[in-house]
């Protein structure tokens, strides 16, 4: 048997893999045994609690696909490592030795090293007494070589899986960091550059050919001084830095940057270099001076506005402040002007103290109605409150008829007996109004000194000369503000004037109420 040993032995040393080396060990100890069954089962690597698994059989006789682990002959299989020859059937604990009824003897050998149970081998011959001396020396010799040729085989299996999984692991790194928009960039034990992702090669422009090169050679100009010897620190003190923050220059321009800055450690603490993490700020700095011009922008329009216009008007402006233009901008509005009737003649003698506090007293009543009607305060004239409709935003309609209703409200106001203004001596003062609509500039006027948000044109001129038309008590409006208000009012119709700057007589009506 010597001759067949050494011939199947150099299959086996030929061979390194597992599953081929079953193979190899099943068929040739069944063919230079001459025997008719031969199976390989194998232990369970993480439960050593489960069956043995059937891995490879050849012969015509069906086996078992699995064998119980709580069994007697695996039991002394895998106690005693040695092999079980039953050279009849009968009384024996053994007796799952032989795979099938029609099996007379069998043997079963224990595949193994000293450091690892791999699992058994089972041989079966339709003879008595076959497993005699010479075959036993045989196998014996050849499942032990067989044994270990399969633990190297395992192993070397599953180092290529790990090896595998570590290769996977690697192109999932590169592709996480190749993916990643902050700049990356590693350094060995002497700072010199170890890896860079695709961001870092693009923004900082490191090539293949600085990989080797010191990392303050390669970004000695682009980084300032302070950066370059906080760097050393952090590699000398071997503590995290984070939130370093600066401007990286180079032809590309200027990159403004946060660096978080953390050593690089061995599996045993050992330091092996840095990483570097770069956030280009650039954008978010950009963004952060827009939303400091937007916010600028917000605020002036909440100083030019707040006290001349609802809150929920001056809310949408500072929403879209585009909607209050730089310099002046066309509208179509309803330009509002109310005049004290009789206040000439009336402050004629009075302390100017108390002529302020009577104005005082009826401007804050009439604002407040303006502003509730959703108008806009434009300025006041003396005497005159200038509002508008429509300014600095546009509703055609709308706005006419909250013109209109305003003037109806302020001077049921004025008629009230309930009115706390106008009182004592200024008990005869009444108001006049005069309204128009129509096209007109809107926008900020004035100097880098003073800015105001007003309205001029045409239509303005128009207003104030009705406001001139308009009697004590009287609500004047021309023919452009009539078309807008259908049935809200109770109007009266006014025979045409004539005003300064208008060739022909204009058409004018009276408001005398609410419908």
């Amino acid at each position: 048997m010597l001759d067949e040993l050494v011939r199947a032995s150099s299959l086996l040393t030929d061979e390194f893999s597992f599953q081929r080396l079953i193979s190899i060990l099943v068929e040739q100890s069944l063919d230079i045994t001459h025997s008719d069954i031969g199976a390989l089962y194998l232990y369970a690597q993480e439960d050593a609690k489960a069956d043995a698994v059937l891995a490879y059989k050849r012969g015509r006789h069906p086996v078992p696909d699995r064998l119980p682990r709580q069994s007697e002959l695996i039991d002394f299989l895998i106690e005693s490592d040695e092999a079980v020859v039953l050279l009849t059937p009968g009384e024996s604990p053994f007796s799952d030795l032989l795979l099938t009824d029609q099996m007379r003897s069998g043997i079963a050998l224990p595949v193994s090293t000293p450091k690892a149970r791999i699992g058994f081998i089972i041989l079966n011959s339709l003879q008595p007494d076959f497993y005699n001396r010479s075959r036993f020396q045989f196998l014996d010799s050849f499942v032990q070589l067989a044994g270990g040729m399969l633990h190297n085989a395992r192993m070397f299996t599953e180092l290529q899986e790990y090896l595998r999984h570590i290769e996977e692991l690697k192109r999932y790194q590169e592709s996480v960091f190749a993916s990643m928009t902050n700049l990356l960039i590693t350094t060995d034990d002497a700072g010199r550059i170890h890896y860079f992702n695709r961001a870092a090669a693009d923004r900082l422009g490191v090539t293949e050919a600085n990989i080797g090169d010191k990392l303050d050679a390669v970004f000695r100009k682009g980084l300032s001084k302070r950066v370059v010897t906080t760097l050393d620190r952090v590699k000398e003190t071997g503590t995290s830095l984070l939130g370093l923050e600066g401007i990286y220059r180079d032809e590309r321009g200027d990159m403004d940057f946060s660096l978080n800055v953390s050593p690089l450690k061995g599996a045993r603490g050992r330091h092996e270099g840095l990483t570097l993490l770069f956030t280009d700020q650039t954008a978010e700095t950009e963004l952060k001076q827009q939303m400091e011009v937007v916010g600028e922008e917000r605020r002036l329009i909440k100083d030019m506005f707040a006290r001349y216009l609802s809150s929920d008007i001056v809310q949408n402006l500072v929403d879209q402040p585009e909607l209050v233009k730089p310099g002046g901008g066309s509208k179509q509005a309803t330009i509002f002007f109310a005049d004290i009737r009789g206040y000439t003649s009336f402050s004629e003698g009075m302390d100017p103290e108390y002529i302020i506090q009577v104005l005082n007293e009826y401007f804050s009543e009439a604002v407040e109605i303006v502003i509730r009607h959703r108008g806009y305060i434009d300025k006041f004239i003396g005497d005159c409150i200038m509002a508008a409709w429509g300014v600095p935003m546009v509703n055609e309609e709308y706005d006419a008829v909250q013109a209109v209703s305003c003037a109806v409200e302020i001077q049921d106001l004025v008629n009230s007996t309930s009115r706390t203004f106008f009182t004592g001596k200024a008990s005869k003062l009444r108001i006049g109004i005069g309204i128009h609509t129509g096209p007109l500039v809107a926008g900020n006027l004035g100097s880098s000194r003073r800015m105001d948000y007003t309205v001029i044109g045409d239509t303005v001129n128009v207003a104030a000369r009705l406001e001139g038309v308009a009697g004590a008590g009287e609500v004047i409006i021309t023919g452009e503000t009539r078309k807008h208000l259908g049935d809200a009012f109770r109007i009266e119709e006014r025979k045409p004037v004539k005003v300064k700057g208008k060739a022909q007589a204009i058409p004018i009506f009276n408001v005398v109420g609410k419908n």
